[in-house]
């Protein structure tokens, strides 16, 4: 083309020679590098042995490390079993905290929000209850709501936590003088849940250390002798009565003595009482060197609640005609409520069967679970089975009572009411055992 010059160049193949030394690179290409020489592939051998080495070393102070670490754990008993008490926790999903278990739940809510077209329609499914008893509503007020019934109500009163504690012990002394009551006596917050703060005082210096420390409104409860039930009741506004979806055996946490082995070990040693390990052996620290007598029945624990060992039984194979028909009277008789759980202690299951002989020690609204599902025969999927037929209904129960004229809490206030009780909750108490000391604590 006319204005370019094209320049060809012709390299020449490198002859082949015989012992002779190869010739030079043509001009503008790389060479090729060099072999290593004996002193550079030494000095990179050197250089990757080293770090092998060290590699291998510290790999093996680890494993050395952890087995030293495992060796000192596994050669005490007590960490041994405090070992046991961790996988339990973690194996077992009735030990479970509630954000663990409850991302299903929260997606399930998330579908009857939309096919309500409301997420907090279910407040409406007690319209007797603030916010139909989703946090911090007054038990007090809850068991008034029930005082048609009062033969079948824990005797209780009400004692407010601003005032002076010479002013609490004489109401205290007040209520048990007037419904002819003795020690023990229970003491809960008048706005609690899960068992947060609830003490059985057994002595008048339990009763005074108690007293001294309550800042919240605090009822004052007579104390029920007698094994626990659980008993969840619901019933939509248009029938004339309502059925029992769960029953829930509570048995309280025990311990049986050898006439050898202390309280501690006795503790670590059972199969149930280790899944609590932890919670049982600061409860009673006082008392864990003591050696009770074989087969005395040591008490864990006063109160019915799982989260201080109890343990929780499917009790439904009670379930009765009869036992139904009573707790629909007594709801019947709380005009307003329609969901919720009765915590009841029965004098014998043959009455309890028959729908007597049962005391009425709780009612819990909106947010109180079947408790039955944390029975360890229970599986996961079944106990999502229950839990989402629990809130369906409530969700349901609450639409037919907007349907009726009543109203919804807004999302707003339920959040002020989460706030509030969390501040509240900080005045709660945790039970005391004390030689010559108060060793009462406080909720964090």
């Amino acid at each position: 083309m006319p204005g370019v010059t094209i320049t060809v160049s012709r390299v020449e193949a490198p002859a082949a020679s015989d012992g002779g030394s190869a010739p030079p690179a043509p001009a503008g290409l790389v060479e090729a590098p060099q072999p290593c020489t004996g002193a550079a592939l030494l000095r990179r051998t050197s250089l990757l042995f080293i770090a092998d080495a060290w590699i291998r070393a510290v790999v093996v102070t680890l494993i050395v490390a952890g087995l030293l670490a495992a060796a000192v754990l596994v050669t005490s008993h007590r960490n041994r079993r405090l070992l046991r008490s961790s996988w339990l926790r973690l194996t077992k999903w009735e030990y479970w905290p509630p954000w663990a278990s409850y991302v299903p739940l929260a997606i399930w809510i998330g579908v009857l929000t939309i096919r309500h077209r409301s997420l907090t329609v279910f407040t409406a499914a007690n319209p007797a209850i603030p916010a139909s008893g989703f946090i911090g509503e007054s038990k007090i007020d809850i068991l008034r709501g029930l005082s048609g019934s009062a033969d079948r109500i824990a005797r209780s009163a009400i004692i407010e936590g601003s005032v002076a504690t010479t002013l609490k012990r004489q109401l205290v002394d007040t209520f048990m003088q007037r419904e002819g009551l003795s020690l023990p006596v229970v003491l809960k917050p008048n706005a609690g849940q899960r068992g947060s703060g609830v003490v059985v005082a057994r002595s008048n210096e339990e009763l005074d250390a108690f007293l001294d420390r309550c800042v919240v409104d605090t009822i004052v409860q007579e104390y029920v002798a007698g094994a626990e039930f659980g008993v969840f009741y619901c019933r939509r506004p248009s029938e004339v009565r309502g059925r029992i979806i769960s029953i829930t055996e509570k048995r309280l946490p025990t311990v049986v003595g050898d006439g050898e082995s202390s309280l501690e070990r006795l503790i670590l040693d059972d199969d149930r009482a280790v899944g609590m390990a932890r919670f049982h052996l600061r409860r009673q620290q006082n008392r864990l060197k003591l050696v009770p007598k074989a087969g005395e029945v040591v008490s864990l624990g006063d109160l019915g609640t799982h989260c201080r060992g109890a343990l929780f039984l499917d009790g439904r194979a009670v379930l009765t005609p009869e036992l139904e028909c009573a707790f629909s009277e007594l709801s019947n008789g709380f005009d307003g409520f329609y969901f919720g759980r009765y915590d009841v202690r029965v004098t014998s299951l043959a009455e309890f069967k028959r729908g007597t002989g049962f005391t009425v020690i709780e009612l819990n609204g909106v947010t109180s679970e079947a408790t039955h599902i944390y029975d360890p025969r229970i599986g996961l999927g079944e106990a999502y089975r229950a839990l989402f037929e629990q809130w369906r209904l409530a969700f349901e129960i609450g639409a037919e009572n907007v349907r009726r004229g009543a109203t919804v809490t807004s999302l707003w206030t339920l959040g002020h009411l989460l706030l509030d009780y969390g501040h509240r909750s900080q005045g709660h108490l945790e039970e005391y055992r004390g030689n010559h000391h108060h060793d009462t604590v406080w909720h964090e």
